[in-house]
């Protein structure tokens, strides 16, 4: 199998043989994301209320980490959505046949941060052109959607009318699903970026998660 259709099952031996010379690289190019991207909220006090969403955007690790850290998101956690198999295994997922993708649970405040500003900040994260899966990590269980609620699905819609209108309706495939029962997945998975910076700095550099943004959006 070529490096360029890797799979998450390969990922672990790839990111040790890459992650100490592609720490530098990655680090760039994670600034890069980053510099796109800025954090959006208003940064003001907790006040204590507590909304939750629920978005697929390929590997879960970069999903996780590009939420965590905006003002007013309080939690995010990795999992699984969208499939019919109770309390999925990570190995159970990338095997197929569970229908599951990679999710992410996002807790936060909606005094400080709206669900609008989540999803309008998730198009910019992924690649909603591409329906085999994102950048280097490719499967089903790679796919992209945004899961709403009821109350959410218009919110969810309008977003991503705005975001499709920027690169073309017709590419963009990535689709608003009604709400799904969200799975957490394994404890070693949560938070990995931040525990884990030169591992996932390499995986992150091999996929070139960064230049493709810019392709997709400018």
């Amino acid at each position: 199998m070529s490096l360029p259709r890797l799979t998450r099952s390969l990922r672990p031996r790839l990111i040790a043989a890459l992650a100490l010379t592609l720490a530098a690289a990655c680090s760039a190019q994670g600034s890069g994301e980053a510099q796109a991207q800025p954090p959006q909220g208003n940064g003001g006090p907790d006040s204590g209320r507590r909304e939750t969403a629920v978005f697929a955007g390929g590997c879960f690790w970069s999903t996780e980490s590009n939420f965590e850290h905006m003002p007013g998101v309080v939690a995010a956690v990795s999992g699984y959505a969208g499939g019919r198999t109770a309390s999925p295994t990570y190995e159970q997922v990338v095997a197929g046949g569970t229908g599951h993708l990679e999710a992410v649970r996002v807790t936060y405040d909606p005094a400080r941060i709206t669900y609008r500003q989540l999803v309008d900040r998730f198009w910019r994260t992924i690649d909603p052109t591409d329906a085999r899966g994102q950048f280097c990590d490719r499967g089903a269980n790679y796919g992209t959607a945004v899961f709403a609620t009821t109350t959410q699905g218009p919110i969810a819609e309008a977003s991503r009318a705005a975001a499709a209108a920027v690169i073309g309706p017709a590419r963009f495939v990535t689709p608003v699903r009604a709400e799904a029962r969200f799975w957490p997945a394994e404890a070693y998975h949560q938070d990995f970026a931040r525990r884990n910076p030169a591992r996932y700095g390499g995986y992150s550099a091999f996929c070139r998660r960064g230049d493709r943004l810019r392709q997709v959006w400018g």
